[in-house]
């Protein structure tokens, strides 16, 4: 397996690098997982260029494909204007629009406040649920004062374990060890006059025929 790490930090030595790094040696020691680091700010001016000639340079394909094969995939954006960096929002914006289509990730930010935290379920969520990958219930916010305190290193755990579990999970149904199920195409019949439809488990009455029953009572 392959996990890649996407870091947005621009100094060097860089505190959203060194969390993407925690948070990628965590999964690691969860997984058989190799590691491979992705530093946006050398690639900046190929983003850029990019956009102008919708064409990839050497080194932004190969972070492209990068991240569009890896099993798992670590973000980290140091916050700006209460979002995520528009370096980090440029490379995914050149990336297809279906490379991270059921791909785990974990999404992660470092920010000067604790005040900046909502980041991650206001703007980093949001954005890979849209490209429809399977963001891990736990991300990780690294404040200044939170560096050297109690409770990051907990979260980075809790966060690389729920990240380890899916990529070992898909590993194995891909190797067959695991039964994979996907859900059946919906199904239409009729049970007393309603009709039902049937699809993943579950039996759907439209809501017209819900609410006509209820005026028939």
């Amino acid at each position: 397996m392959k996990l890649v790490v996407v870091s947005a930090g621009l100094s060097v030595p860089s505190s959203t690098r060194l969390l993407g790094d925690r948070l990628a040696n965590a999964t690691a020691e969860r997984t058989s997982a190799d590691v491979q680091v992705v530093e946006l700010r050398d690639l900046a001016v190929e983003i850029a260029h990019n956009f102008t000639t919708g064409f990839p340079g050497t080194a932004l394909g190969a972070a492209l494909d990068a991240v569009a094969s890896a099993d798992g995939l670590i973000v980290v954006t140091p916050v700006f204007s209460a979002s995520y960096s528009g370096l980090f929002k440029s490379f995914f914006d050149v990336l297809d629009p279906d490379a991270l289509t059921g791909k785990p990730v974990l999404v992660a930010a470092t920010g000067g406040s604790a005040r900046h935290s909502l980041v991650l379920e206001h703007a980093l969520r949001p954005l890979f649920s849209y490209l429809r990958a399977v963001v891990v219930p736990t991300g990780v916010y690294a404040a200044s004062e939170d560096w050297g305190a109690e409770g990051l290193v907990e979260r980075i755990d809790r966060a690389a374990g729920e990240l380890a579990g899916l990529m070992n999970g898909l590993a194995a149904g891909r190797s067959g060890s695991v039964p994979v199920s996907l859900p059946t195409q919906p199904t239409q019949t009729t049970q007393g006059g309603a009709e039902l439809v049937r699809g993943g488990g579950f039996e759907v009455v439209p809501f017209e025929q819900q609410l006509a029953a209820l005026r028939s009572e």
